[in-house]
């Protein structure tokens, strides 16, 4: 109970976790990759642990992961969507937990966004700066508002898997010997049978009846 109520908090508190997460997330992606463009050709690929992590500067027209290629105007209006849905919902949210997970998710998705918006070829067609190498988990090119966005994604399936809501309370199951146990007081509460009731009736019947002549 006291863990739920620490995770249950005010709105203000909530949006202002939503939008450190967000400026947090925002801001490392968008420095990371500044100091790949400022830093690195593209195509480079620079070891820094061996074959388990490297950086490597591709531009990307496509989605998270290089995934998609050539659809970046589809993929701009849907990263402006998510972005106003997450504003408009965020008032709804009292939990930190909950608040993390739509201040990472807005974070990366605006840093993106920005790439899409500001940077080469044109407005709204911008390629995206990927630069992290991981060969041994995923073969995709990827940045830090990437990792943002799949951080969200996680913390998500964990908080709705748990049964955690918005307002930071968790959803409780009674065990199944309460449910037992409730079922047999229901029974007992009922009706009894017919047979019995009649069995019982005639038995009180003499019994009353002496009473009276009493």
């Amino acid at each position: 109970m006291a863990a739920e109520r620490a995770a249950k908090v005010g709105t203000t508190t909530a949006l202002l976790v939503l939008a450190g997460a967000a400026l947090a997330a925002y801001g490392l992606d968008q420095l990371s990759k500044f100091l790949v463009v400022s830093n690195l050709t593209e195509g480079e690929v620079v070891p820094v642990l061996g074959s388990v992590l490297q950086w490597q500067f591709v531009r990307n027209p496509g989605a998270a992961f290089s995934l998609a290629s050539g659809m970046t105007w589809i993929f701009t209006i849907l990263a402006a969507t998510v972005i106003t849905f997450i504003i408009w919902f965020s008032r709804r949210i009292r939990s930190v937990a909950w608040a993390l997970v739509f201040g990472l998710l807005l974070g990366g998705v605006l840093g993106n966004l920005t790439d899409r918006l500001f940077r080469e070829p044109s407005f709204g067609l911008g390629h995206v700066i990927d630069f992290i190498s991981t060969p041994w988990l995923l073969p995709a090119i990827y940045n830090v508002a990437d990792m943002a966005i799949v951080s969200s994604m996680v913390l998500f399936m964990i908080l709705t898997i748990r049964g955690v809501g918005l307002d930071g309370t968790r959803e409780t199951r009674a065990p199944k010997t309460d449910r037992a146990d409730a079922s047999a007081t229901t029974a007992l509460d009922g009706d009894a049978p017919s047979g019995e009731t009649t069995a019982a009736g005639d038995a009180d019947g003499p019994r009353a009846a002496a009473v009276a002549e009493a």
